[in-house]
């Protein structure tokens, strides 16, 4: 059964990663389902890293031009996007101090999930009011880098949707829809390789885990594929002003994901 929750997972992974839904919040939700339905899977944050490497790969292959760019008229971009991770190293250094382990069991629960999906619903909502702005990321400041940042960094809560965060931070920073996807994925690009830095370190230290390595590689491609065409769509539906429509799922998964924590 282990193949087919590594691949239920990574189609989860896949569409959330970009929708702005929160993967980690649906990837500790969908583990959690599995852990009470007698198939659980260990190494949860090994196989949610393998996941977020995939969308990672879609990132690099959709922003291929953008990513190019930046090595030539583009290089202001660059330091925005050093300022932007810092606080997202800040959360990795914790990782790896004495508190790791209570934040990593934190990160892993889904009752936080069910807290914090609501939170990105009214954030979604928020940004989707604001009135477009006309700005680019390749014109922004250095507040605007560290403001969406600072929601990056806060997106690592399960259920704070990393996307629908930092997009929502640049809309309100008054850049165009298309030029905040563009930011809020390009930050994302050393944000998710530095976490999977992160975990390859403590995997060479800790030793191999239970699940073979060919179901990560799998899952991890799968999640590619789904995650470049949702991607597409975020980007189409953006366009579209259409943002907050996705806070009309959240709401009520929330509160579906909170009453099975707390009465279930």
């Amino acid at each position: 059964m282990l193949l087919f929750e590594i691949l239920l997972l990574a189609v989860v992974q896949g569409i959330a990663e970009f929708l702005p839904i929160s993967s980690s919040g649906h990837v500790v939700v969908g583990a959690a389902l599995f852990d009470q339905l007698g198939h659980p899977i260990d190494e949860k944050l090994t196989v949610n890293i393998a996941l977020h490497l995939g969308t990672l790969a879609a990132i690099l292959v959709f922003y291929w031009e953008r990513i190019q760019r930046l090595l030539g008229r583009d290089r202001r971009v660059i330091p925005l996007l050093l300022v932007g991770t810092l606080p997202a190293v800040a959360v990795g250094l914790l990782k790896v101090s004495p508190l790791g382990p209570s934040l990593e069991a934190a990160l892993e629960s889904p009752l936080l999930a069910g807290l914090m999906f609501p939170v990105t619903g009214l954030m979604l909502i928020w940004a989707a009011h604001r009135p477009e702005g006309n700005g680019s990321y390749a014109e922004a400041s250095y507040g605007t880098a560290l403001v969406v940042g600072l929601l990056q960094a806060f997106a690592v809560l399960p259920g704070i949707s990393r996307s629908g965060a930092t997009i929502a931070g640049g809309l309100g920073r008054r850049l165009r829809r298309d030029e905040a996807a563009a930011f809020s994925f390009l930050l994302a690009i050393p944000a998710i390789a530095g976490g999977g830095a992160l975990e390859t370190a403590e995997l060479l230290r800790d030793g191999p885990g239970p699940i073979d390595p060919t179901l990560l590689i799998g899952g991890a491609a799968l999640s590619f594929l789904v995650g470049l065409g949702a991607l597409w769509w975020l980007v189409r539906w953006l366009e579209r002003g259409r943002l907050e429509d996705f806070a009309w799922y959240l709401f009520p998964l929330g509160a579906i994901v909170l009453a099975w924590q707390l009465w279930g």
